[in-house]
């Protein structure tokens, strides 16, 4: 990791001329200012000396911004985040509830500096309710939100996507959608507000869908019962002859006619019950026939909804995702590129992680603080 160019106003997307001040946490918090970075905005990450858990490893969730380390416990410290956020539009922070009061860092504190800041806050569980005070972890939050249970096609015992479905789906994601509507509105009235966004609270919302479908009479205390988990034999994962899978997923009639027609092989009827395991029994002896590649060839751009599943790093040379230009490399790093897409403001990778601290003086001195030298001098704020 290396130190950067810092300049401020160099953002290329939507986002172009938004300040934000992101107070240093893992997880979902940085993504979310990663996201923001890549659209565009000036994002300026406090540190703490010596940086994080993930500090000095390249984390790509640092990626796009500065990085300056201040010294938290020092009320100069305190001084100079409170002068960032004066020229600031949106604050992200991922401490537990009342930290940031603590310090003297919280929502009011700010407003007496800029009472149009947008403050956004990052926790599992939100700013209220019993579990608000306990620490947890992505899984944690999904389980509290009735979303893992259901999860994966082994009946006997839940799967957890990594990280995936509450740290970014439930977390991240709606911190952003909350700040960016917060902003907008502060925008007509000239007045921030706080965004709770809570992993749990996101979490619930992304399974409105399952909601709708319990409220349906589909089974909800079962695993792969239903039509997206499995319960069905033409939306499923299956292994083929080389111990690699394809994912299989023609729900509509047409598609799966496709799908039939492509399989080469005829299949016992699909809607009807009885034969479920007899119609799951026979796609699986077909794919089991021929290696993945194989089959990859044969339904690739067609309408019969079959991928292969593949990695990460082979995600990266697939030719679709080549031609889109999905992933990117930066300084030997594989990654996503920035999403979405503008057709008149295009987001662009401006630069990769840096080292926690790497760009104090020149971030510092960016944002309109004058008295940077002072600051190192007395250990308030440190240079990585």
């Amino acid at each position: 990791m290396r130190a950067m160019t810092y300049e401020l106003g160099k953002g290329t997307g939507p986002l172009a001329g938004v300040r934000v001040v992101e107070i240093a946490g893992i997880g979902p918090g940085p993504h979310a200012c990663t996201l923001l970075a890549d659209l565009g905005a000036d994002v300026v990450r406090v540190d703490r000396p010596g940086g994080g858990t993930m500090a000095g490893a390249g984390d790509l969730l640092t990626r796009g911004r500065p990085s300056v380390a201040l010294d938290l416990k020092r009320p100069e410290a305190i001084e100079t985040v409170l002068r960032l956020v004066e020229t600031a539009d949106v604050l992200v922070e991922g401490m537990r509830p009342g930290t940031t009061e603590r310090l003297g860092l919280g929502p009011e504190d700010c407003w007496a500096r800029n009472p149009a800041l947008v403050y956004g806050r990052m926790t599992g569980w939100g700013q209220s309710g019993p579990l608000a005070a306990s620490a947890g972890h992505d899984m944690n939050y999904i389980s509290v939100a009735g979303a893992l249970f259901g999860l994966g096609q082994d009946p006997g015992r839940p799967h957890f996507p990594a990280n995936l479905l509450g740290d970014f789906g439930g977390g991240s994601t709606y911190l952003v959608i909350g700040v960016l509507a917060a902003l907008l509105e502060a925008r007509v009235s000239g007045k921030g507000q706080v965004v709770d966004a809570a992993i749990v609270d996101g979490t619930a919302h992304l399974g409105l869908m399952n909601a709708t479908f319990a409220a349906g009479g589909m089974p909800d205390d079962r695993r792969a019962a239903g039509l997206l988990d499995g319960g069905s034999p033409y939306y499923d994962v299956y292994e083929t002859a080389d111990g690699r899978h394809v994912s299989v997923a023609p729900l509509e009639p047409k598609f799966y006619a496709e799908f039939e027609r492509v399989l080469g092989v005829e299949l016992p009827p699909r809607d009807v019950p009885e034969q479920a395991d007899a119609l799951r029994a026979a796609i699986a002896a077909r794919f089991a026939e021929r290696p993945m590649t194989e089959w990859v060839a044969d339904f690739e751009g067609t309408d019969a909804c079959v991928a292969g599943v593949i990695t990460l790093s082979e995600a990266a040379a697939h030719p679709h995702n080549a031609e889109r230009g999905v992933f990117v490399e930066r300084d030997g790093i594989t990654q996503a590129a920035p999403a979405p897409r503008f057709s008149r403001t295009e987001a662009t990778l401006s630069t990769g992680p840096v080292a926690p601290g790497a760009n104090t003086r020149e971030a510092l001195a960016a944002w309109g603080i004058d008295d940077v030298d002072a600051l190192l001098d007395d250990g308030v704020a440190v240079q990585g």
